[in-house]
């Protein structure tokens, strides 16, 4: 709507009506999200909302904008986990060997699977990822 303004020079200035009201948002949020979560999840998250001094959407955004995502393990990490399982098998059967031949007998083998179980353990924490819980 337009409103007609007379001037002492006789010629009509248009300019626009004010309607009032808050300014247009430059961003509008019109995308709705819906998650279920439990009672006790709802309660921690209104309470650090409130703790931080914010609503517990604005909240929910930073922390999404701040997460980190760690992606699942890959086919790699899996077969090292699987070596690793089997090496602890053979660690177990060396223990009961040793048990019933005599510890140095077997002392040999246990420190051969030892260096293994070692080297295994340092490839697979070799990666950058970090966990979430601090």
């Amino acid at each position: 709507m337009e409103a007609t303004v007379k001037t002492n020079n006789k010629q009509p200035v248009t300019q626009p009506k004010n309607k009032g009201g808050a300014p247009k948002k430059r961003v509008k949020r019109e995308l709705i999200i819906r998650i279920r979560m439990t009672a006790t999840e709802r309660f921690y998250i209104d309470s650090k909302a409130k703790t931080a001094g914010m609503r517990s959407s604005s909240w929910i955004r930073a922390a999404a904008k701040s997460a980190k995502v760690v992606p699942r393990l890959t086919d790699d990490e899996r077969r090292i986990l699987w070596m690793l399982a089997e090496l602890a098998n053979n660690l177990n059967q060396l223990t009961k060997l040793a048990h019933q031949l005599g510890l140095l007998t077997v002392a040999r083998d246990c420190i051969k699977i030892l260096n293994e179980i070692d080297i295994t353990l340092k490839r697979l924490n070799n990666n950058d990822r970090e966990s979430d819980n601090r």
